[in-house]
């Protein structure tokens, strides 16, 4: 199997690192900095759940110099895509599996009509239909220290199914190739109801924490800043059971959980500090255009999703 992974920053460097040590044919692409340093020595890991180590693999600025492969992890943020999505066209054609290793909501999960705040036009949606596509959930943490070398921390769990449901051959496969790199996979045969529970989890304690600049210990264990995550988190969960994805959900044993993992600053606090776009419409759009439909009132995830728009 020749994998590649797009986004080589703290979550995809380290799986690429993980394929690569275990032997995998794993290649990368990085931009700038990062790129030049994973080119001259490789992606190394500072600490890890697998220890310190430093893997060497291919690396580009742009998939098509890289060649063919069986499996592309889009491991960069799914507001990237418009701009990422030519580097995947010549994949359109060919029977590579795309999985969506990315937060918030993919550009599979409504595709008629698709939702314009992660898939304009449905231009990557008729790129792939659900047979190429392998939905993903993450539970990894981490951040790149500086170029060519990255921290990760808070497990190796990583969620895959069928956007439509249930399994097939090609994520069994997966599934042993990352098990083979002494990660933790899982077949996940509900993986939509996954997907959006997560987000449940994005819309409130990255909003939260970004708005507030603070780490998610921190968050929680202030009460005004624990009960705005929690009333955040309540919205988009009621978006979630009018779409039928997913139960009643108990929020305080979700924050409990978040609250027992490491002190960690969310993707979304980490970019807004680093200057970076924020991941806003995947998290916080999605939800909204997704209540429009549905008829369901989000008045606090509208308000987070402008306060946070500010700092575009």
């Amino acid at each position: 199997m020749r994998i590649a992974v797009v986004g080589a920053g703290a979550i995809g460097g380290f799986l690429a690192a993980a394929l690569a040590r275990s032997g995998t044919d794993v290649a990368v692409v990085a931009r700038g900095a990062h790129l030049d340093a994973i080119v001259r020595r490789g992606i190394t890991l500072v600490t890890s759940d697998l220890g310190p180590f430093t893997a060497r693999m291919p690396a580009s600025d742009d998939l098509r110099n890289l060649g063919e492969f069986d499996v592309v992890f889009a491991a960069f943020k799914a507001h990237q895509w418009p701009a990422i999505a030519p580097q995947f066209e010549h994949l359109a054609s060919t029977a590579t599996q795309i999985v969506t290793l990315q937060n918030g909501v993919p550009f599979w999960y409504e595709r008629t009509p698709p939702l314009e705040s992660v898939d304009p036009e449905g231009r990557i949606g008729a790129m792939f239909d659900d047979d190429r596509v392998i939905g993903a959930v993450v539970h990894v943490s981490g951040h790149v220290v500086e170029p060519g070398k990255i921290h990760q921390s808070g497990g190796m769990r990583y969620l895959f199914g069928a956007p439509a449901g249930g399994t097939n051959d090609r994520i069994e496969t997966l599934v042993s190739a990352l098990s083979w790199a002494e990660l933790r996979p899982e077949v996940d045969e509900n993986i939509r109801a996954t997907v959006w529970l997560k987000l449940v989890n994005n819309v409130g304690l990255n909003s939260t924490s970004t708005l507030h600049r603070l780490t998610t210990r921190a968050l929680l264990a202030r009460t005004a800043t624990r009960d705005e995550a929690r009333a955040l988190m309540e919205e988009a969960l009621h978006v979630g059971q009018a779409l039928g994805v997913v139960d009643d959900v108990d929020i305080e044993a979700r924050l409990a959980y978040a609250e027992r993992l490491g002190d960690v600053k969310t993707s979304m606090l980490q970019d807004l500090e680093a200057g970076r776009p924020l991941e806003l419409d995947p998290i916080l759009g999605a939800v909204i255009e997704l209540a429009q439909r549905l008829g369901v009132d989000v008045p606090r995830v509208r308000e987070a999703y402008d306060r946070l728009a500010a700092h575009r």
